[in-house]
């Protein structure tokens, strides 16, 4: 209950160069657009104590941590620090590049002849890694992510043949079927947000076949396909946002992020299940 003694303490282990909390003025209250601050507020609100730890050096004590490192590989210093916990909510979760979690990958010579997209192999395009290096430069520390490209936009081919030799031989990038879901209204893209136990699947509904969140026309509460319950296993999830479409009958994962972000065009659908999101963490403390 609010106002008595701290029920746990729990440690948000964030990057040295993370935006994670955000100051809109000076007389604002603090806010975010991440997913996990809204489960933090209501978690704080039933009287559990947390801490923001910024940096792999930081010296935080706690009954759980959540591992909300905002890059595609979570550096060894990162991992290190989340050991040192009793639990850690995403502590198995190093790699979330696309050559990683994509279930749409193609390689040279393989057997598909329709449509393709070229992608970064980073999440978000690499625009976590792009601001990380923005806000070390600014410190005047060097880049976290020298090597990490922002590709601005995705580029769709009408076969393999199409594609230029960048597309397959560049490490930063990565070739996927591409395979939009066909619905009645146009186009269906599906989420799957979990936290522990805890989860809402949703089927969205748009026009247009790259959809956006600002381009949905309708949404609808779904089953979350047991095939993709096996991928969250394998790869170590215990927090975190899966995007994919049904294809020939089949999950497809497109993108699994571990620091899922909210859009404001969904943004009503988001603090409904942040409640539940907060049992689930509940659920998690040792």
């Amino acid at each position: 209950m609010p106002g008595t003694s701290p029920l746990a303490r729990i440690v948000v282990i964030t990057h040295a160069y993370d935006r994670f909390i955000e100051q809109a003025g000076p007389e604002a209250s603090q806010q975010s657009r991440y997913l996990l601050f809204g489960v933090l507020r209501e978690m704080a609100d039933r009287g559990h104590a947390v801490q923001v730890a910024v940096g792999p050096s930081a010296v935080e004590d706690g009954d759980l941590a959540i591992l909300h490192t905002d890059c595609s590989v979570t550096p060894p210093d990162y991992l290190a620090l989340a050991e040192r916990f009793p639990r850690c909510v995403n502590g198995r979760v190093q790699d979330i590049t696309k050559r990683v979690t994509s279930g749409a990958l193609l390689a040279p010579g393989d057997d598909w002849t329709g449509p393709v997209i070229v992608k970064s192999n980073l999440n978000a395009k690499g625009f976590p890694e792009t601001q990380q290096n923005i806000a070390a430069k600014k410190r005047g520390q060097p880049a976290p992510h020298p090597e990490a490209p922002f590709l601005m936009q995705y580029k769709i081919y009408d076969r393999p043949a199409a594609l230029p030799e960048m597309a397959w031989s560049s490490p930063h990038l990565v070739v996927e079927k591409f395979i939009p879901e066909p619905a009645d209204e146009g186009f269906a893209m599906r989420a799957w947000v979990f936290m522990g136990e805890r989860e809402r699947c949703t089927r969205y509904l748009a026009k247009s076949r790259m959809i956006k969140a600002e381009d949905i026309v309708d949404r609808e509460a779904i089953e979350v396909p047991e095939a993709l319950r096996e991928v969250r296993e394998k790869l170590g999830f215990d927090f975190g946002k899966f995007d994919f479409v049904m294809h020939e009958g089949r999950p497809v994962l497109l993108d699994a992020n571990k620091t899922p972000g909210t859009a404001r065009a969904v943004d009503k659908v988001v603090k409904a299940g942040t409640q539940s999101l907060a049992n689930g963490l509940e659920a998690l403390l040792p």
